[in-house]
């Protein structure tokens, strides 16, 4: 149990980080351009993991560089949208929308592996889509690029990790994902070269927010996952994930004093909600309940 504990609060802290990385993300876009801020984020983070984790990396096998970069190519176009997005719509509204992976995940499953969602899944979904609607449609009911941005982060996300569940058993998981924020990286920095003109940060702010991405959001964050996963379920992590637009909403408000209408908030809540029943299993927390109420 204090390993399990512990893992959740590994966990807990880096989606602390994960809330704060959208704030970080619109710091580093006054003054670096899109691909150049990915670039830098993740080859800094590469060459962090790849120091923590170098004796996983010199025994990469070929079978892991190609599913890394299979995945790195995904991986690279979710944190396309997730920036443009970022870029062109508020923190609060992309810290929700990128929760909308827990959402596509069971749709995806539905329709490309034959598993038929359960009814809350369903009721989640339902109310995820109401959610959506409230927090992004305006009077002119039109989804802004940047909402439509997180949203296709989230869509791409889903696939993202269901790709790495059907491949990551069958090679070091570990090196598999070191190799993913180098490729991640080598794509960047190419578009970078050819569709911007790529530079170093050139002042304290801009620096401080690409370290921070690099170093607590990507790289360290990357590394406890991992360790923290091993000691705790899937349904503990899921559930203290879905606190990460929580965590983005308050520090848009702490530093940037960014509110939402009350629709907005509205719809906030229900895209939380919506992410809670997809997450939670009803039925074992029924069984945990009676057992302590029988135990009393």
């Amino acid at each position: 149990m204090k390993l399990q504990l512990r893992a959740d609060l590994m966990l807990l802290m880096i989606t602390f980080f994960w809330g704060g990385s959208i704030l970080l993300t619109k710091i580093g876009l006054d003054y670096l351009q899109e691909y150049n801020l990915i670039s830098l984020r993740f080859t800094l983070a590469f060459l962090l993991s790849g120091i923590v984790f170098y004796k996983h990396i010199i025994k990469t096998d070929f079978k892991t560089v190609k599913y890394a970069f299979i995945l790195s190519f995904i991986l690279f176009i979710v944190y396309v949208f997730a920036t443009f997005g970022t870029k062109y719509t508020s923190i609060s509204n992309a810290g929700f929308l990128f929760s909308l992976t827990v959402i596509f995940i069971p749709i995806l499953s539905s329709v490309f592996l034959k598993q038929t969602p359960g009814k809350k899944v369903v009721f989640g979904i339902v109310l995820s889509i109401v959610g959506v609607g409230l927090l992004t449609l305006h009077n002119q009911f039109k989804i802004g690029f940047g909402d439509l941005f997180c949203i296709l982060c989230a869509l791409f996300y889903a696939v993202h990790i269901m790709i790495t569940g059907a491949v990551a058993r069958h090679v070091n998981a570990i090196s598999l994902g070191v190799l993913q924020l180098g490729f991640v990286g080598l794509f960047s920095i190419i578009f970078s070269i050819f569709m911007e003109k790529p530079k170093f940060p050139d002042n304290y702010e801009s620096w401080i927010a690409i370290l921070a991405l690099s170093i607590f959001c990507t790289g360290i964050a990357f590394i406890v996952q991992i360790i923290a996963q091993q000691h705790t379920s899937p349904t503990h992590a899921g559930l203290i994930f879905t606190l990460e637009p929580v965590f983005s909403s308050m520090f848009a408000f702490v530093f940037t004093g960014e509110t939402l209408s009350f629709r907005g908030y509205l719809g906030a809540l229900l895209l939380l909600i919506s992410v809670l029943i997809a997450e939670l299993d009803f039925k074992s927390l029924l069984k945990l309940f009676s057992f302590s109420v029988m135990k009393r």
